[in-house]
């Protein structure tokens, strides 16, 4: 699955997300940081790694989806533990559960000396047709 592709004309799309890495047990995503996307501050807003962070459960959770099924955030919680200044972002969702009606995600995401800015957990509810 091109997640790239889905996503095209997308808040992911607009933010600049790209996407590295796509299994179902494990997504990886970066972004670049630019000053669009940060506070006055020049650190990347936390609405910034909230979105990325919602992004990439998401998407994890659409790589786990029954056919014909689609898939909406729940619940988030996030944590901040430092500023993002400079570089690339990478943010590291993976499951804590996958079940018929509900997928919860940990994403992760650092800055490029692997340094933890924040902690995501995700609900995302499971959609029949």
């Amino acid at each position: 699955m091109d997640l790239q592709s889905v996503h095209k004309g997308t808040l992911a799309e607009h933010l600049g997300i790209r996407f590295v890495e796509t299994t179902p047990e494990r997504v990886v995503a970066e972004l670049d940081h630019r000053p669009a996307l940060t506070t006055v501050g020049g650190a990347l807003h936390g609405g910034t790694l909230m979105a990325l962070a919602d992004t990439v459960g998401a998407a994890a959770t659409f790589l786990n989806l029954p056919a014909g099924a689609s898939t909406t955030t729940l619940e988030s919680k996030t944590n901040f533990f430092a500023a993002g200044k400079s570089g690339t972002v990478r943010a590291e969702a993976t499951p804590l559960h996958r079940g018929r009606r509900t997928h919860v995600w940990q994403t992760r995401v650092t800055d490029s000396t692997g340094r933890l800015l924040s902690l995501t957990i995700q609900t995302q509810m499971v959609l029949e047709k």
